[in-house]
């Protein structure tokens, strides 16, 4: 395989996994249950920012405490677990891995979800044949993506981080990018408005089959010093 053909690090929650109706639900629940006032989806994506506790200091005005982190933490996933048992994949998601695994172009999943929650729902969807590499969260204190992703190139084999596009829904995802050298591209499906995510100063596309496309385009340039 050429050294500039892209590999594609793909992010799973608002990005192949399009879960935002189910975050917002969960969201909103969990805030009912705290006595905060609930969100809308605008609002929600202009303030969403990682690490999560962050998120909540926007909205309290504070830092929450570690007593009241693992309270909003384990609410959240309460209710987020039922609300998203009926997401689908993300528009054309399924055949955009499809295509890219059949032109012989190779991909992998690196997502901050729980690594034991994550490999059996990708498995469920019926997408698991097409990564090289699945990697979820295994440490339940761990917020941002940057060391992850290291970690996760570091596993790949014969996959030089200049050839490396991630495509994200986070400003995060561009975060942990750069931290690997590797190249971002940022889908406005998710969590994060594309002014949120313009700021990373990385391409912000609207479909992932832009997404996709760009990262052809992207491999073989410079490796990725840092976020502009």
């Amino acid at each position: 395989m050429g050294k500039h053909v892209a590999h594609i690090v793909w992010d799973w929650n608002g990005t192949l996994l399009h879960d935002i109706d189910a975050v917002m639900t969960a969201t909103n629940a969990s805030f009912a249950e705290l006595g905060l006032e609930p969100l809308t989806l605008e609002r929600y994506r202009d303030l969403y920012c990682v690490p999560v506790p962050r998120f909540y200091e926007r909205l309290m005005g504070r830092l929450p405490t570690d007593e009241e982190w693992e309270v909003m933490d384990a609410a959240f996933h309460r209710h987020y677990r039922e609300a998203a048992r009926n997401a689908a994949l993300a528009a054309g998601a399924r055949e955009l891995l499809a295509d890219w695994h059949s032109a012989g172009l190779t991909q992998s999943l690196c997502s901050l979800a729980s690594h034991d929650h994550l490999v059996p729902l990708v498995r469920t969807h019926g997408i698991d044949g097409y990564f090289a590499r699945v990697d979820g969260r295994v440490d339940p204190k761990q917020h941002g993506k940057a060391g992850q992703m290291v970690r996760h190139l570091a596993a790949l084999e014969g996959v030089s981080p200049e050839r490396v596009v991630v495509i994200g829904d986070a400003v995060d995802d561009a975060s942990a990018a750069a931290a690997a050298g590797a190249h971002a591209v940022l889908y406005t499906g998710g969590s994060q408005s594309r002014a949120c995510l313009e700021a990373a100063g990385v391409p912000v596309v609207d479909t992932l089959a832009e997404a996709a496309e760009l990262a052809r385009e992207l491999a073989g340039r410079r490796p990725v010093s840092g976020l502009n």
